[in-house]
């Protein structure tokens, strides 16, 4: 019964692959305690490397943001649960889907599976981030292109 009802919070929580983006990180000795179990901070690290490279990937590198639009994105909410502890040497695949689209801000779904993104489910969050003037850091609107390429699906 247990891995029934594991399953159907996981198949909530996990995005088709299809409309998320899917970063690698390996478990390296400087992520964990001395039992080798990946230090509870660190999967925020992971995710908010996983966001950075998913902004890449859809054309928006965070300093060309600043330079050429004048906005940052930054963390203004953001709720996790841990699962299962990853440990030394794990390959883990971080996910990054879109929720919902705000004026000034998005929401994402983010997870952290061992293996792939297939793999079992390690830490799940719900992330808020604002949009910002880069000068001022006061909320701003995200630029209508900017919002439009964040929630395509790819």
């Amino acid at each position: 019964m247990q891995a029934q009802a594991s399953k159907v919070v996981r198949n909530n929580f996990l995005a088709p692959p299809m409309d998320a983006f899917v970063w690698p990180v390996r478990v390296y000795y400087e992520d964990t305690d001395s039992g080798g179990v990946v230090y509870y901070a660190n999967y925020l690290k992971f995710m908010e490397r996983a966001r950075t490279e998913w902004l890449r990937a859809r054309g928006f590198d965070p300093a060309a943001l600043v330079r050429e639009h004048r906005l940052v994105f930054a963390v203004t909410r953001l709720a996790v649960e841990y699962r299962r502890p990853a440990r030394l040497g794990d390959l883990l695949a971080v996910g990054v889907r879109p929720l919902t689209l705000g004026r000034a801000s998005l929401e994402l779904i983010q997870d952290v599976a061992r293996d792939s993104f297939e793999g079992e489910l390690l830490c799940h969050g719900q992330v808020k981030i604002a949009c910002l003037d880069a000068a001022t850091l006061r909320p701003r609107c995200i630029p209508s292109p900017i919002a439009s390429e964040l929630t395509r699906e790819h």
